[in-house]
């Protein structure tokens, strides 16, 4: 097949198939509407809006049946440009038990944004046991370390109103290869 062929084909893809793509500026609503559905602290709509636009190329979304069912947000903190920060990771419940969350960060690192990235960031709180399982296993399939520290503390930064946010890095790693990425689970 040619490569015209393959960019003007109409078949739809098939029921319950998942494709992940960079978010856009009409996503932002509806990604939205999935955090807030979800246990996640929200942001403003405003918020993912920038997230779509600004962070495009560091955040990720999820499509099944035409809707969106998986987002990571991230960064590169300015200051360090091996280091993918992850903001956010959502999967509708819909979606959960395919592994699409790894995935969803994992497809971060094949984008242009992210060439010089070898340690991935996030916070999390002591008590979030899947964010630490998906963060564990995003590392064991790095083939890499995951420590953690104290990062914003409960008194020193929440004023008593949130839980201890703990730094979490991943690696250092060499970018996989983007197979790896697909077979990812």
């Amino acid at each position: 097949m040619h490569l015209a062929q393959i960019q003007t084909s109409t078949t739809t893809p098939p029921k319950d198939e998942i494709r992940f793509r960079m978010p856009e500026e009409g996503d932002g609503a509806q990604i939205w509407a999935l955090v807030k559905e979800s246990t996640l602290d929200d942001n403003s709509m405003y918020c993912n809006l920038l997230q779509c636009t600004h962070f495009a190329d560091t955040c990720a979304v999820a499509e099944m049946d035409g809707e969106i069912v998986g987002w990571v947000s991230g960064y590169i903190p300015p200051q360090e440009p091996d280091v993918l920060f992850i903001w956010q990771v959502c999967v509708s419940e819909k979606a959960r038990g395919r592994g699409l969350a790894k995935k969803l960060i994992l497809s971060l690192l094949h984008r242009p944004a992210c060439a010089e990235v070898r340690r991935i960031r996030s916070t999390i709180t002591a008590d979030n046991q899947a964010s630490w399982a998906l963060f564990g296993s995003v590392a064991e399939k790095l083939g890499t370390v995951l420590t953690r520290r104290p990062h914003f503390t409960r008194d020193n930064h929440f004023d008593g109103a949130h839980a201890t946010e703990h730094l979490v890095t991943i690696g250092p790693f060499e970018q996989p290869k983007p197979l790896e990425v697909v077979r990812a689970a």
